[in-house]
């Protein structure tokens, strides 16, 4: 039993070392937040209703909400979203007024939104119309819909590469001051730049959302986003209370090859974590890595600290092969992304992503998938399709839902009931067979191969019949799945197939027979 003064402890080094921008600002008791890609806010604001704030999800990192470029050659690609055109909130998404309304309900579902804030750049070398009908021409830097001219974009007195893009990633000036693969790179050192930057990002604060993750962060100046960060205003004290400073999660793709660093952006927010997701399918998908080591993961495997740091598997840039961010587990190998969610939803370190995709027809030809443009399921006008619910709670119309999985969303509940409770009870039975408690509220087993469990096994709970969350839920006081007693000094049996679908037992005390049922702590 860890006495009551450590976890106060323990709060108190959270707050001193949590950087003004990294607290994501959940409702009392969830800790989780899902990445709905290229939803309409439409569909947003009925899944915060109907599902996420029920489920005890946190909230909602949403697809970028302002006005970006109608690129036709691919028709309509995911990436014309991060090609912004004005600053107006017109989007495939939907308009302004459905995205307040969104916002609204969401906040009120207890479920909190992180809009994908693209601000390094602009849109590519060519012109044309935007969603909300603005005309832009990328290659001259002119973008009347914010306005921007040629003076607001970097050019040949800061980039000195021979076309202005970037070439070299050794070369921080080049990939700071360079056009990413050919967009015009904002002159954020400018501050009437940063004042239309800061003016964007207030008007979403001040709609109501918790915070953003900066797009390309690795690509402007540490310093100059300090300069946009110092305009932003505080969140909605009528619903976060007063003085808090939003959400920030940077987009540094740092995998240890390159001069530019996620520690030189900790001052201005979180990171993402790329190695994280890497790291976990070196483990349970590749198996070039063995289980057994994880029981100190993040900090003891170099990675920044706990506050530092969102943590994920699979982002949409990476699970297309983009980006630079490694070779993830994604929703194409289920059994292991499971595998590998309920262990980043069960092991303390850092905050967690999970991400919610939709699916594309693969076509691979010379190692790469050459459809891996494709945009959202979409009506014959190219518009987005809503997410329609099957009857067992999955999506289909080619949305993935991965959130909406049993053992996706039940391990979502287990991370919201230890929160606060240390790693103990570390047992590896084999190379890749492992097990720990969260204190007394919570206990994973897992085979992340195809060998088998079976044995009894310290919990660390208090005895009773538990539901395992895995193979089913808690509902209506019986368990749907697997019932796993844990006897009078912890202990409990464990069979565990590493050859079937769910190799994972999960248990928690909100899911313990007798106990009412808990979602959020």
């Amino acid at each position: 039993m860890v006495p009551t003064w450590i976890f106060a402890i323990a709060c108190m080094i959270h707050v001193a070392f949590a950087g003004p921008y990294s607290d994501p600002h959940c409702a009392a008791g969830r800790d989780t937040i899902v990445h709905l890609f290229e939803w309409k806010w439409t569909d947003i604001k009925a899944e915060c209703e109907r599902f996420l704030g029920p489920m005890g999800y946190c909230g909602v990192q949403v697809s970028p909400v302002n006005e970006n470029a109608v690129v036709t050659n691919p028709s309509r690609p995911w990436y014309e979203r991060y090609q912004p055109v004005s600053y107006n909130l017109n989007t495939r998404s939907g308009n302004e007024q459905q995205f307040r309304d969104m916002v609204s309900a969401c906040n009120k579902a207890g479920v909190r939104i992180y809009v994908d804030a693209v601000i390094n750049h602009m849109t590519g070398s060519y012109s044309g119309q935007g969603t909300g009908g603005s005309s832009f021409d990328g290659g001259a830097c002119r973008f009347p819909g914010v306005p921007f001219g040629p003076n607001d974009c970097n050019g040949g007195d800061n980039c000195h590469t021979s076309d202005g893009s970037i070439h070299n990633y050794g070369n921080p000036e080049e990939v700071r001051n360079c056009r990413l693969v050919g967009l015009a790179d904002l002159r954020l050192g400018s501050d009437y730049v940063r004042d239309k930057i800061a003016g964007f990002m207030n008007n979403l604060i001040d709609i109501g959302v918790a915070g953003f993750r900066v797009d390309a962060a690795k690509h402007m100046w540490p310093g100059d986003i300090v300069g946009v960060f110092s305009r932003l205003h505080n969140l909605r004290s009528d619903t976060f209370g007063s003085g808090k400073k939003p959400f920030i999660v940077q987009e540094v793709i740092d995998m240890g090859g390159e001069p530019i660093k996620m520690s030189e952006y900790f001052g201005t927010g979180r990171v993402t974590n790329f190695i994280f997701g890497v790291k976990l399918a070196d483990v349970f998908l590749r198996h070039s890595n063995q289980a057994k080591w994880l029981s100190n993961f993040g900090e003891g495997w170099g990675m920044p600290s706990t506050y530092d740091v969102l943590n994920f598997l699979s982002n949409h840039d990476n699970q297309r092969g983009h980006g630079g961010g490694g070779a993830p587990i994604t929703f194409r190998e289920p059994k292991e992304m499971k595998i590998a969610t309920a262990f980043m939803l069960a092991h303390p370190y850092g905050f967690p992503r999970v991400m919610s995709s939709y699916d594309w027809p693969v076509n691979y030809q010379n190692g790469n998938d050459q459809n891996n443009w494709m945009g959202p399921p979409h009506n014959g006008d190219m518009s987005t399709k809503d997410v329609r619910i099957n009857a067992d709670n999955t999506c289909n119309d080619g949305w993935i839902c991965e959130h909406r999985w049993r053992q996706v969303y039940n391990m979502v509940a287990f991370r919201n009931v230890v929160a606060g409770t240390p790693l103990q009870n570390w047992q590896a039975l084999g190379d890749n067979q492992i097990a720990f408690s969260r204190g007394t509220k919570g206990f994973i087993a897992i085979v992340g191969d195809g060998s088998h469990m079976n044995s009894d096994i310290n919990t660390g709970l208090p005895s009773g019949d538990y539901c395992d969350v895995i193979s089913g839920s808690y509902e209506n006081g019986e368990c749907t799945g697997k019932t796993v007693h844990v006897d009078g000094s912890g202990h409990a049996h464990f069979n565990i197939n590493g050859q079937s679908d769910d190799p994972v037992v999960a248990i928690h005390i909100g899911a313990k027979k007798g106990s009412p049922k808990k979602v959020t702590t």
